[in-house]
């Protein structure tokens, strides 16, 4: 084999009429995918849960396989999808009978916010940092969690936030990254300070520094407490 042999690394061995064969392939598969998401309904094409997103992936990589491998023959490919598609039906049919089966498939949502406070035990049973939740706060217009009543990350990894009036506002955490946001181990002036860890808001007297009652962490943030821009 010499290296870079145009004619390798183009074409191979085959002749230029497989090419022919490679868009009708394609033309296959695309139209099989197509047909699979439009029989499966708009749930399947609305969001993806574990299960319709292990079901894209086979169905990617069958499709994959038929596009540009000559050896791999048409109706094979169509059982994978027929059979694919049985089993997201059967699924769907049982968790519209069974509650707890869809929670176990889907999932539930998860509280990460609640009162402008972070749920701690929330991070254990998400694969997310405190950074990348700021950062969706952050995209969604919020300054400080104190603007934030309730947050919830949903089954599909959106984030869905409930805000205070405006009478309802307290201080809160500001969600701004640590260069737009000073933090503290002994104050420097009397204030309002929230927890960086958790966003359990205190009063601190000047020079001092304390531990959060809630976390025990002992690093502070100056709570803000501003309205939402709408």
């Amino acid at each position: 084999m010499s290296p870079f042999d145009i004619q390798r690394m183009l074409i191979d061995e085959f002749p230029l009429t497989f090419l022919l064969e490679v868009g009708f392939r394609a033309t296959f598969a695309f139209v099989a995918v197509f047909l699979f998401l439009k029989s499966s309904g708009r749930r399947g094409i609305r969001q993806l849960s574990l299960f319709e997103l292990v079901v894209i992936l086979t169905l990617g990589s069958a499709a994959g396989d038929v596009s540009f491998y000559h050896d791999v023959p048409l109706l094979p490919v169509v059982m994978v999808f027929l059979t694919l598609l049985l089993l997201y039906r059967i699924t769907v049919l049982i968790m519209t009978k069974s509650k707890k089966f869809e929670s176990w498939i889907d999932g539930l949502p998860i509280t990460v916010i609640s009162e402008g406070l972070y749920e701690l035990k929330a991070f254990e049973k998400l694969n997310m940092s405190s950074n990348e939740l700021l950062m969706e706060l952050r995209q969604q217009g919020v300054e400080h969690l104190g603007q934030v009543r309730l947050g919830l990350v949903e089954t599909d990894g959106d984030i869905s936030l409930y805000f205070y009036d405006d009478d309802g506002l307290r201080p809160g955490l500001s969600v701004l990254p640590l260069e737009h946001r000073t933090e503290f181990r002994k104050m420097p002036a009397a204030a309002l300070y929230c927890c960086v860890s958790c966003g359990f808001v205190q009063q601190i007297e000047k020079d001092l520094g304390a531990h959060c009652p809630r976390c025990d962490h002992d690093i502070w943030a100056r709570a803000l407490k501003t309205r939402r821009c709408r």
